[in-house]
């Protein structure tokens, strides 16, 4: 796989697995973090952060969620690369379908904004990536802590009362995204980059033992923490949101359907139509990266048709204890 090595662009320094064919993800490179501090070096404000963004990638997908569910929108501008990413990674294609320029300075590769954050930097070039338009660097590109800081210190500038990460649930939070995201966010790319068969075998058993837990405790109420939707949800919608159209098939997660669940199915259209998040879904976008992107795995670059999911059907989870946050609950179903 490619990567930047003391900056120079490289397509053959990254190995995605280690010596026991297990997929192995590399720690992200850009950790700093806003905060509604007078003292922070990154103060949240209207107008100064940029995201950039694929809406193939889950992990991109959770900032986009928070930043529409906040009502962000106005006050962090968005930029989209193109869902397929070649031996020159992640690119901008604005002709295409869905996809943008680089509208602060008309980059052709995303690698070309990490290198301007970090000339001598040595990494992976991933999505989304938090910058800062006044400093003219990367303030972060690690999706869960992107996903909190929206979540948490832009308040102020915020069109909608929304609190994902409210008192009270919070340690529930912090677990439940711990405890899914080894077997099942990152599960499916442990079992669709399996390079042996233990490997794949182990990663899909514990996805699927995983699934079915939270099948199980999603029987009796109606979100991941309870009865309020929170930052975990968000986590656990960008992987079930791809997983019958892409993992099942593409990652060999094939032992179930999340249609064939009791509980998962209808908690993911429940998700799927809470105000402001269908909206953020390209199901084209994202097949095309996945069948496209990785010819180990899918050699003939061929997308699929289906299986189109419908996400609209109707569900009875609203009787259930719980309800939408703030003004989510006023927005139109």
């Amino acid at each position: 796989m490619n990567m930047l090595v003391d900056g120079e662009w490289r397509t053959d320094a990254y190995q995605s697995t280690n010596e026991d064919g297990e997929f192995d993800r590399q720690e992200t490179s850009f950790r700093n973090r806003i905060e509604d501090d007078p003292d922070a070096r990154f103060q949240p404000e209207a107008g100064r952060y940029h995201l950039y963004v694929s809406l193939a990638c889950p992990w991109a997908h959770r900032t986009l969620l928070v930043r529409a569910l906040k009502g962000l929108e106005d006050a962090i501008s968005v930029d989209v690369v193109d869902p397929y990413r070649g031996d020159g990674g992640w690119q901008f294609t604005p002709e295409k379908a869905g996809c943008t320029e680089d509208s602060l300075y008309g980059s052709d590769y995303l690698r070309e904004l990490y290198a301007e954050a970090d000339p001598d930097m040595t990494g992976r070039v991933t999505v989304p990536v938090l910058w800062d338009t006044r400093e003219e660097t990367i303030v972060n590109n690690e999706s869960k802590e992107i996903l909190r800081m929206l979540d948490t210190e832009f308040d102020a500038v915020a069109e909608h009362d929304v609190d994902l990460y409210p008192e009270g649930y919070q340690d529930d939070i912090d677990h439940i995204i711990e405890d899914i995201y080894e077997p099942i966010n990152n599960g499916v790319y442990r079992s669709g980059f399996a390079d042996t068969q233990s490997a794949y075998d182990e990663a899909v058993s514990e996805l699927f033992e995983a699934l079915d837990h939270w099948d199980d405790v999603l029987e009796d109420q109606r979100y991941l923490a309870g009865d309020r939707l929170t930052e975990a949800d968000i986590c656990m919608f960008t992987t079930l949101v791809r997983f019958d159209e892409v993992y099942h098939t593409h990652f060999m997660c094939n032992h179930r359907l999340i249609r064939e669940y009791d509980n998962l199915w209808p908690y993911l259209r429940d998700l799927y139509q809470t105000p402001g998040v269908a909206e953020t879904v390209d199901m084209s976008h994202i097949k095309e990266h996945y069948y496209t992107t990785h010819p180990d795995v899918s050699p003939k670059r061929i997308v699929p048709m289906g299986p189109d999911p419908d996400f609209e059907a109707a569900h009875d989870r609203d009787e259930l204890p719980g309800d939408l946050p703030g003004d989510l609950l006023a927005t139109p179903q």
